[in-house]
């Protein structure tokens, strides 16, 4: 049985893997020229940048990847614990925010005497949370709302607090606004502003302060890499330069891929390419799933700038991971999901990979990344571009006294349209469908579509979006396909 994976982003990597490992004939299309998706790798004049992707969060999702073909990722790459494990630049300056719980809990001590024991108790209840929330709830393809019926789940349902915020559960820990923004910065990777995310994902602060977070030697790509070796030696093949344009039918189900004019006969189509363009624009419009209106009114996560930056000299007080919210975060985030339009003063991110991996930058040299969440759909321009490096670059120069357009040997820019060029991305997202309450689970766009052999994977589907869930929607999506179109004995 011939099945074609539309893909070779983590969650395309994933699927091929499971279903090559079950005896699947796999070919996965994918029109870059090597795998990664939004996890892609630039390198330019010896720097060398993560495109996508750069915090490795929740290890044992990888591990349990990894175990399924009785594999570590320590065969694969080599993985250091990032202690500190990022800053956080406040109006006033700097926070480090250490790898120990010990010294978590001394901060907090310190920040705010007595917050130490509500943190501890937010930790083990976020730690519940992660626990269900994984295993239980993310592993479902959520195709009927009694797959969470058994009661193990229904009982976890209850202590889940899906029907309350995370800002509400924060603010019941701590009353300091910075420790209180401390908490809150992990969501802002789920796409919805802490007050319009459910308190269940207080999960990620235990990914974040228990878990740690990671860092990869070769960057993000090494890991891309090793997904690819996986599934090769699983017995997928892999075709680059390959994009899809349309399908061929026959008897309610697709019986050819089509790229170009090459036509691929297949049996299971897996798609986890944007799922908004293969719907809308790859299938015919008798067998799409959803409705224009439909894909209008998803709430998506933010779309980002991006910045790629080389400089000749190493910047002084930054660490491999820093966050800058030394403006006001409710205003930004009006500015996202309110009233979409520019941020005047927006939050940002700053990765410098080569603070850890020397062989990210030439030597002597530093290799930056900079993103600022910004409203999906909102068109740039090269002038917009430019305004906002200064601004992020001229705040920098504030907090760290370093001025990096004095240092800069090479600088690209990346954003909403080539999100839409690249990956088709549906308004330009960079991190897919914002997780709030109506978009969880059953309400988020289906693994199955229209077709009798069409499926879905990715960020735009079940589980959700995040390095983490695109691996997981693979076994899931893998798993219905052997359930539904299994191997003949």
């Amino acid at each position: 049985m011939h099945a074609i994976v539309i893909g070779a982003g983590f969650s395309g990597m994933s699927t091929a893997a499971y279903l090559a490992q079950k005896g699947y004939r796999v070919t996965v299309l994918e029109k870059h020229d090597g795998p990664g998706g939004r996890g892609r790798q630039w390198q330019s004049e010896g720097y060398t940048f993560d495109m996508g992707p750069s915090w490795y969060w929740m290890p044992d999702v990888f591990e349990t990847f990894f175990g399924h073909f009785g594999k570590k990722p320590s065969d694969y790459y080599t993985l250091e614990r990032l202690d500190p494990s990022y800053s956080i630049f406040y109006e006033d300056g700097p926070m480090t925010i250490p790898a120990s719980m010990d010294e978590m809990e001394a901060l907090f001590e310190r920040v705010e005497p007595g917050s130490a024991i509500r943190l501890r108790k937010f930790l083990q209840d976020a730690a519940y949370k992660y626990e269900v929330g994984i295993n239980d709830l993310v592993r479902k393809p959520s195709r009927s709302v009694f797959e969470f019926a058994d009661t193990r789940v229904l009982k976890g349902l209850l202590q889940l607090d899906l029907l309350s915020n995370i800002r509400s559960s924060i603010k019941k820990v701590v009353k300091n606004p910075q420790l209180q923004q401390l908490l809150e910065f992990p969501v802002l990777f789920l796409g919805a502003t802490p007050s319009n995310t459910p308190a269940l994902y207080s999960l990620m602060n235990y990914a974040d302060m228990s878990l740690g977070t990671w860092y990869p030697q070769g960057g993000m790509y090494a890991v891309v890499k090793a997904f690819h070796q996986l599934a090769v030696e699983q017995g997928a093949s892999f075709q680059f330069g390959k994009e899809v344009s349309s399908f061929e039918y026959a008897n309610g189900a697709i019986s050819a891929v089509v790229c170009g004019e090459e036509v691929i006969p297949c049996d299971v189509v897996v798609a986890s390419a944007d799922y908004a363009h293969v719907d809308q624009k790859i299938l015919a419009p008798a067998y799409r799933k959803y409705s224009p209106s439909y894909w209008a009114k998803r709430k998506m996560a933010p779309s980002s700038f991006l910045y790629y930056v080389g400089l000749d000299a190493p910047i002084p007080g930054i660490e491999h991971h820093s966050l800058f919210f030394d403006a006001p975060f409710d205003v930004h985030a009006d500015a996202i999901y309110t009233e979409p339009r520019w941020p005047e003063k927006p939050l940002f991110y700053l990765s410098a990979a080569s603070k850890t991996d020397a062989a990210a930058a030439p030597k002597g040299g530093e290799a930056l990344v900079i993103l600022i969440p910004t409203a999906p759909g909102l068109e740039d321009t090269d002038e917009v571009l430019d305004r906002y490096f200064h601004l992020v670059a001229e705040r920098i120069k504030d907090h760290v006294g370093f001025d990096i357009r004095e240092h800069m040997v090479v600088k690209r820019t990346y954003a909403y349209r080539d999100f839409v060029k690249d990956y088709h991305a549906h308004l330009g997202n960079a991190y897919g469908l914002a997780n709030t309450l109506d978009q969880t689970a059953i309400f988020k766009p289906s693994l199955k579509g229209k077709l009798s052999n069409l499926y879905y994977a990715g960020q735009l589907t079940v589980p959700g979006p995040g390095v983490p869930p695109c691996i997981i929607s693979g076994e899931v999506v893998a798993l219905e396909i052997q359930k539904e179109h299994p191997l003949a004995l």
